[in-house]
């Protein structure tokens, strides 16, 4: 059965988007900065090597509708998702109206039934967790099983923090620490 990975850039302050983020501003003030380990020229091996690994390990993606509206929603990636043709469901209270692409479905019976879903969908391969508010759902249920932060060195002082709202300490393992130029990419196995 497919595992399922929350993979994300943070702040060494824990905020996974800066204050004022939205559709025209999707990673906050001052936090453009959080995924250019992935894109920018100053990208390493290291770098590219991690980014590569997730995505050819990615079979299903588990997003929150704010996630969705505001980065995917309304032709943000065209007929793709976050990760091309890779299934995405969409944790949502409420269907929506207008037509996506078929590569998005919209799970109204929370955040449990999308990963499992999702996993199905997956198979062999894992099931991303994308936007805090699903990993938030997610972990304390015990449904993740590996955290992923890429650690960027800035301080955004607020936004969306990725860890903000757990009630009871997790217990982690630390699986991987690579460090580059443009970020500390740790690796934790979730114990149970």
């Amino acid at each position: 059965m497919a595992i399922v990975i929350c993979d994300m850039s943070v702040s060494l302050d824990g905020y996974v988007t800066g204050p004022n983020d939205s559709r025209q501003n999707p990673f906050g003030d001052g936090a453009g900065m959080l995924h250019d380990w992935m894109f920018a020229d100053t990208a390493t091996d290291d770098d590219r090597a991690i980014l590569q690994e997730m995505l050819d390990g990615l079979g299903a993606v588990v997003m929150g509708r704010r996630s969705f509206n505001k980065n995917e929603g309304d032709g943000g990636w065209g007929d793709g998702g976050p990760a091309g043709r890779t299934p995405c469901y969409v944790v949502t209270h409420n269907q929506p109206t207008t037509p996506y692409p078929p590569v998005f479905t919209f799970v109204t019976d929370g955040v449990a039934s999308a990963i499992e879903q999702a996993r199905y969908a997956a198979g062999d391969k894992a099931v991303g967790l994308h936007g805090a508010t699903v990993m938030q759902q997610a972990l304390p249920l015990g449904l993740v099983d590996q955290i992923r932060v890429h650690v960027i060195p800035v301080l955004l002082g607020a936004g969306t923090p990725l860890f903000g709202t757990l009630a009871s300490p997790i217990t982690l393992e630390r699986t991987q620490a690579v460090i580059t130029p443009a970020a500390t990419h740790i690796g934790f196995r979730v114990i149970r």
